[in-house]
């Protein structure tokens, strides 16, 4: 009726913008644009509702598991970004000369990720009438919450760079990368998470700022900084884990760089994690390292662990693991467990705690445990990520749940370390003849329970079933 009465010229202009309207909203852009604002709408909304009732526990099972489904069900529409931390590392890692994406893309995604934190924000802040402050936790300082959002950031773009961007998987496909971007994200908020929130997106820091503005507007920025740099920071580490997708030669030091990385990001989450006191220091530990071995495991083979290593080597199923190579992997993951100690210690203002049983305890029950769960790490690596008989998709989350099983059964009687390089670092930084020396005996028991996983995967391996159904001998008779 309105158009009818209107004059011809309003009436062309009126069909001339809903055809453009219409043509945006059919658009692949706008499709991705809308995947790309949902995507970041509800993880923010699971945090404003975990964080405003209080439900600290689970509000990290909570998160990860949004972003779980969310990822996997808008990887095939957007690539479910989600966060414009992750747009940036694509986008520098396509102007280094590798996969990822222009910078249009880069800059339309951002923006709908903000708006989406702040619609978000302001949604939440009119359900529950209120808001929380940003800023650093209780005992901490702003200089220690900016770099645990920058390392943790990093780590996680840098999961989301190796299982969805790698050309590897871009060519092959994977259906862990959903699994593995969910873990790091449960590893960043029980660990992160009492240093600095542990958001670890611009998009949901700065919608949470704004939205709670009567608090004081603008500290977001700060820590939105440093999340930013984690993304850029992140795609630097990707072309050097993976210079091949650079249209660079992969040389050995890839592998060491890799196995650095991949020990770092454990051994530090499990010192911001057991210092952070959280119960759910165990799902943040084995989130770290689900996420790392999905991320790395098709470049070094994701071992993380000197026990790890020599129960591969032992074994003989890796034929490029020479015992030279076997070497070189534990003195990096043994320096990278010191550097991580190191760091968390720093962030913790000095606080570090020792190697040892725990009260009530005897050194030989802590001792039996840690060789007893590290042979059932070492032999699940074996089965799940080495055999020929492996797991494609699920061996980062068989090798995680050992960590479950372990840290759950074994923490209050030895702490559960179940790896030289975890127990040598957190030795590193107590001090004390006692820590340390706790330290070289935990090592040398788990060390024999790595061996133990090697030969006893000669028993329960001595065949196996190949593709053609045929069985094959491997290791001569059982």
């Amino acid at each position: 009726a309105f158009l009818s009465a209107a004059p011809p010229s309003v009436r062309v202009l009126v069909i001339r913008i809903t055809e453009v309207v219409m043509a945006v909203a059919d658009s692949p852009l706008a499709c991705r644009c809308l995947a790309e604002f949902i995507g970041t709408f509800l993880p923010l909304f699971t945090v404003g509702f975990n964080v405003l009732v209080g439900n600290a526990v689970l509000g990290g099972i909570s998160l990860a598991t949004v972003q779980i489904v969310m990822t996997y069900s808008l990887a095939g529409v957007s690539g479910a970004n989600f966060n414009p931390a992750v747009s940036a590392a694509l986008y520098f890692s396509k102007r280094m000369g590798g996969p990822g994406i222009d910078g249009l893309t880069f800059a339309i995604y951002a923006a709908v990720q903000l708006l989406a934190g702040i619609c978000c924000g302001f949604c939440f802040v009119n359900i529950f009438w209120d808001s929380f402050r940003l800023g650093p936790g209780a005992g901490f300082s702003w200089m220690d919450a900016c770099w645990t959002e920058f390392l943790y950031s990093l780590f996680l773009c840098f999961v989301v760079l190796n299982t969805t961007a790698a050309r590897k998987h871009a060519v092959e496909g994977n259906q862990f990368y959903g699994l593995a971007i969910g873990s790091i994200s449960l590893a960043g908020y029980y660990a992160a998470g009492p240093v600095s929130g542990g958001l670890l997106n611009p998009a949901t820091t700065i919608g949470i700022d704004i939205a709670g503005g009567g608090h004081g507007f603008g500290k977001s920025l700060i820590l939105a900084f440093f999340q930013m740099l984690g993304g850029i920071g992140a795609a630097w580490l990707f072309r050097t884990a993976r210079p091949e997708d650079f249209d660079e030669l992969r040389t050995p030091r890839t592998r060491l760089f890799c196995e650095f990385i991949g020990t770092f990001a454990l051994v530090l989450t499990v010192g911001m994690a057991v210092l952070a006191k959280t119960p759910m220091a165990v799902i943040a530990i084995a989130g770290s390292l689900t996420a790392m071995v999905y991320a790395l495991g098709d470049v070094s083979g994701a071992h993380f662990n000197p026990a790890v290593t020599l129960a591969i080597l032992v074994s003989g199923q890796d034929q490029e693991l020479v015992p030279k190579r076997a070497a070189f992997y534990t003195v990096t993951q043994i320096l990278s467990g010191i550097l991580a100690a190191l760091t968390y210690c720093i962030i913790h203002q000095g606080r570090a705690f020792p190697v040892g049983p725990g009260e009530g305890y005897s050194l030989q029950a802590a001792l039996f445990g840690e060789m007893f769960f590290t042979t059932i790490l070492a032999f699940v690596v074996l089965c799940t990520a080495v055999l020929r008989t492996k797991s494609t998709q699920l061996f980062g989350f068989a090798i995680g749940l050992c960590i479950v099983v372990g840290g759950t059964a074994a923490g209050k009687v030895s702490g559960g370390c179940l790896n030289p390089a975890v127990s040598v670092g957190i030795a590193t930084t107590w001090g004390g003849w006692s820590s340390v020396k706790n330290a070289l005996r935990y090592s040398f028991f788990e060390v024999v329970g790595g061996l133990a996983a090697g030969g006893l995967i000669k028993l329960t391996h001595a065949t196996e079933v190949v593709s053609s159904g045929e069985t094959k001998q491997l290791f001569g008779g059982a």
